[in-house]
């Protein structure tokens, strides 16, 4: 890594420039916004009915219960700065802020990584070993393995933070639409490629290495599933990861179209990397809870018994 100047003043106050070329922009900060708010709602609907409901304290929805709560930390690092800019026009914002967000929107991104693969190992125990299930993956287990994820996503951003802490910043922009760790770099006074050095061990150890076990965890669910008989239970243990397989694609997919991208030689203007940005902070967490919600028989049915009990009170 290149050497910083620490005869440069730091800047007490950083400005977002990201969405200052776009057209219409109250128009998308009203969309991010009401994408915010519906995350909201159905994030803290999941965990309310799992919170409440002793008989949904079992791993699968201590898991569910874990990324819900991720996704709204994940989502609000960038939501909160998105509205500010685009309807309140309030662009500019203490360094110790936009440092803040960027520990905050990170440690969400990867304590979404891990919940995610804790959900796939734990769909592969239920189909694998469906009568020691509950002697292997108790919920006291469960919940050592969330704070271990936490402990492992807390300490990774804590190096990662201290690499943009210890950066020089002498000028007071910052060309994307919140602070994440490239913008940070981009917006410092040194060469940012040997910098991006530790986003690409980050990158490849929760793309490569965490893709990699999802992966092999599916490759022994489809093994098992084939080798069953009953086509009744085939299909039961199936539709119990279909849910998963679309809050892996959410979250996986705007990741690996970057990487695709980059790898084949396509360079993303800045336009087009704030669109892919917006994407995957705001996709994922909208369609995580709404997925569980009406895949999962016992959450719809709470949401219906809800909705239906609402219905009935306003008559």
């Amino acid at each position: 890594m290149g050497t910083t100047n620490d005869s440069i003043v730091r800047v007490s106050e950083l400005t977002i420039t990201g969405f200052d070329h776009l057209p219409h922009q109250k128009l998308l900060g009203s969309i991010i916004m009401i994408t915010y708010v519906f995350i909201l709602i159905f994030c803290t609907t999941n965990i309310s009915f799992i919170i409440s409901d002793r008989q949904l304290h079992s791993p699968m929805y201590i898991f569910i219960c874990n990324l819900a709560f991720v996704d709204i930390m994940f989502t609000t690092a960038a939501s909160i700065t998105m509205i500010s800019v685009l309807l309140l026009e309030m662009k500019t914002m203490s360094y110790y802020s936009c440092a803040s967000t960027m520990y905050i929107y990170h440690l969400g991104d990867i304590t979404e990584c891990l919940a995610i693969t804790l959900m796939a190992v734990d769909r592969m125990l239920a189909i694998k070993w469906p009568l020691r299930y509950h002697n292997i993956l108790t919920n006291r287990r469960s919940i050592i393995l969330i704070v271990v994820t936490w402990l492992i996503a807390i300490a990774a951003m804590g190096a990662v933070t201290g690499v943009a802490d210890g950066l020089p910043y002498c000028q007071p922009i910052v060309r994307y639409v919140f602070c994440d760790y490239p913008a940070m770099v981009r917006a410092s006074c040194v060469e940012p490629e040997p910098y991006f050095i530790v986003a690409v061990i980050l990158g490849s150890w929760l793309l490569g290495g965490h893709f990699t076990l999802i992966f092999l965890t599916y490759v022994v669910i489809v093994v098992t599933v084939l080798r069953l008989s009953d086509k009744g239970s085939r299909k039961k243990m199936s539709s119990t990861c279909i849910s998963h397989v679309i809050v892996c694609t959410s979250y996986y997919a705007p990741k690996l179209v970057i990487v695709l991208l980059t790898r084949i030689g396509v360079h993303l203007n800045l336009t087009e990397r704030n669109a892919v940005v917006i994407i995957a902070s705001m996709l994922p967490p909208l369609i995580n809870p709404v997925t569980y919600c009406v895949t999962t028989k016992e959450l719809r049915t709470r949401l219906i018994k809800l909705l239906t009990q609402n219905r009935i009170a306003v008559k």
